[in-house]
């Protein structure tokens, strides 16, 4: 099934998942950058510590995949792959669920700090949970993307530990190097891979279960 095969409004749905992700992660900026710089971070520090966060980046490559999505463009073909908007959808799962299990309990955001937090870790992915089961064409990937689709958390995680040693600081408990040394961060990191490369296996299993319901 072609890349076309996503009409009209899965394209105006995927425009809309671009605005809000765009508008989610504007609204996030608003916020932490200046109360960075007002914690004695320089701009550049400030920006560089909103970049630092898995949640952040997974959002701005959904934004994009929606943009591709929506516009159609031949210079983002690379995102509209069968494996990629997969892989996003299991990032985006990962994301809610990490946030809802572990890190939402450890803080009580109010105001708009609550507004961010809220589209950020649910709005965004429950949005693109829905497009992707309604709208992206399914039965075009193999149990062997798993592993490409595993690729992005990893490459997180070696960026993430790799500027808390530069700088000091961790965006999430589970990758605090300096508070629980760089075995149990490895032991962390290889037990949450495990889980997202179940999520990959289960995101395959229902996108191939779905291509074989569309084929008949």
């Amino acid at each position: 099934m072609a890349d076309d095969a996503v009409g009209k409004a899965g394209r105006a749905a995927a425009g809309f998942g671009c605005l809000l992700g765009l508008a989610a992660l504007a609204l996030q900026a608003g916020l932490t950058i200046p109360a960075g710089m007002a914690n004695g971070r320089s701009l550049g520090g400030a920006i560089l510590f909103y970049l630092s966060f898995f949640t952040i980046l997974s959002n701005g490559v959904l934004a994009a995949v929606h943009l591709a999505t929506a516009s159609r463009a031949p210079a983002l073909a690379v995102l509209r792959r069968p494996a990629v908007r997969a892989g996003m959808m299991a990032a985006m799962l990962f994301v809610m669920a990490f946030y809802h299990f572990v890190l939402a309990a450890s803080w009580a955001p109010a105001g708009w700090f609550k507004v961010a937090d809220v589209a950020l870790h649910y709005a965004t992915p429950l949005h693109y949970a829905g497009w992707w089961l309604i709208f992206a064409p399914h039965g075009r990937t193999s149990w062997r993307s798993a592993g490409a689709m595993a690729a992005w958390p990893f490459a997180y995680a070696l960026y993430a530990i790799a500027r808390g040693a530069v700088v000091g600081e961790y965006p999430y408990p589970v990758l605090d190097a300096a508070a629980l040394g760089y075995g149990r961060v490895a032991a962390n990191v290889a037990g949450l891979l495990a889980l997202f490369l179940l999520l990959c296996l289960v995101v395959i299993a229902a996108d191939r279960r779905l291509g074989a319901v569309s084929r008949r």
